[in-house]
């Protein structure tokens, strides 16, 4: 169709802004050092302590502190200069890394340093995602490029979990893990090096009152406006129940289906082949309106495909189901994002960032804790399968609530300029009305 080719090449349309150029470049590079670390740290843990528990609780330290410090971090992400943030923020995950590697290397790690070293970048990861999702609207030149530039910010994240997880089962089975860690710790440079050479931009900031004045007025405002709670209630509940799935990984690739690290890599890669699929086909979307509807579809695409890999015993079958969840999970990111930053008022954007980082990274740590117990009573294959199931019952909620949340999320995308036919989806969403009762 003729449509099809403008839509393609305008998948990279925000890279002709310089700044999310250089943002592009260098955290690019940085995530496939992140994820390295992430498959090496599993793996590590696993070898230890062979405890699909002490998986879940690695999981646990590592992003909990979202779930406490993120409305601090929001705050700040409206108060100060992000890019300076962003710089402290980036330093700190770079000084983990290299006690992580330094304690390996020299065969002095152990489970209390591997629970520290998580918690710590915990802490770190709190101010990092607020202040990093709140930024993008600075590094893009034009407005209507902000929807683009959020896929290609999951495009990006999720080329590096294909690449990571692929380099680190190799570097595992030759060298160990230290060595993965080492990486990670010099790829922070590419980052820090990328922040350092962009031109500073200025952004809507906040009235400096109390903190916690800030905090309420930021709680009040996500909560009172329909979509925005919608959203961040489906993405607080699926990352709960699903998104852990990947600390069972190293239990389905050794337990399972009878492989050693380069089929936790090869799993881990397969999640982001088709993580990267579903990021390239959002894209090469122009408009949010629509978004609301593929939400929930994602999300039960993604519960399903846990629940089918809780029975593949073929590790050839289980890649192409982790594709499968990897295309469903990038979707109803994409599309969490998406919604959020186009309907938020731009003053309070890093509060609400902050709010959505709880809602997926601070639900996540409850999560691996829950799903390693389970695990351990049940079975990791039995674990998967009820997380996806509840995965499923969470879709069918929002899909019930899209109705309201059409009606109230159209005119602001009309009031602020968005493409898109949404008088088309005006008139989906009255049919679509049922009474109240």
């Amino acid at each position: 169709m003729p449509i099809r080719k403008p839509e393609f090449r305008s998948i990279f349309r925000a890279l002709k802004s310089r700044n999310y150029r250089l943002y592009f470049t260098g955290q690019g590079v940085s995530l496939i050092g992140s994820w390295m670390q992430s498959v090496a740290m599993g793996w590590l843990v696993y070898r230890l302590t062979h405890s699909a528990f002490l998986l879940g609780v690695i999981g646990f330290t590592s992003q909990i502190p979202s779930l406490f410090l993120g409305p601090l971090a929001g705050v700040l992400a409206d108060r100060m200069d992000k890019r300076r943030l962003l710089l402290i923020i980036q330093a700190g995950f770079m000084l983990q890394a290299s006690l992580l590697a330094g304690l390996v290397l020299t065969d002095r790690i152990g489970v209390p340093s591997l629970i520290g070293l998580s918690l710590w970048m915990g802490l770190v990861n709190a101010f990092d995602v607020p202040v990093r999702q709140s930024m993008v609207v600075q590094l893009v030149e034009r407005p209507e490029d902000l929807a683009n530039a959020i896929a290609l910010n999951s495009m990006m994240f999720n080329g590096a979990r294909l690449i990571g997880p692929s380099i680190a089962g190799l570097i595992l089975a030759a060298a160990g893990e230290g060595v993965c860690f080492l990486l990670n710790a010099v790829s922070f440079t590419a980052v820090i090096g990328a922040l350092w050479a962009m031109k500073p931009v200025p952004g809507i900031v906040s009235r400096k009152r109390r903190i916690g004045a800030e905090l309420r007025d930021g709680f009040r405002y996500a909560w009172g406006f329909l979509p925005i709670r919608s959203i961040l209630t489906v993405m607080a509940l699926i990352s709960l129940f699903g998104m852990s799935y990947h600390v069972l990984l190293p239990v389905f690739a050794k337990e399972i289906l009878g492989g050693g690290p380069h089929t936790l890599g090869f799993l881990m890669g397969a999640t982001g082949v088709g993580a990267v699929f579903g990021a390239f086909a959002m894209a090469s979307r122009t408009s949010p309106s629509g978004l609301e509807k593929v939400l929930p579809a994602a999300g039960a695409v993604f519960g399903l495909g846990l629940i089918v890999m809780s029975f593949s015993r073929s590790p050839l079958f289980s890649y192409a189901v982790m594709a499968v969840i990897g295309l469903g999970m990038m979707t109803f990111m994409i599309s969490c994002n998406t919604l959020i930053q186009t309907l938020v008022d731009e003053d309070k954007r890093g509060r609400v960032m902050a709010l959505y980082a709880m809602a997926f990274m601070g639900t996540t740590p409850l999560g691996a804790l829950l799903v390693g117990s389970l695990a351990d009573r049940i079975g990791a294959p039995a674990a998967a399968a009820v997380g996806g199931l509840l995965c499923l019952v969470c879709a069918a909620w929002f899909l019930r609530k899209l109705p309201q949340i059409r009606r109230e999320a159209h005119p602001v995308w009309i009031s602020r300029g968005y493409a898109g036919d949404v008088s088309e989806g005006m008139e989906a969403a009255s049919e679509m009305t049922t009474p109240k009762e």
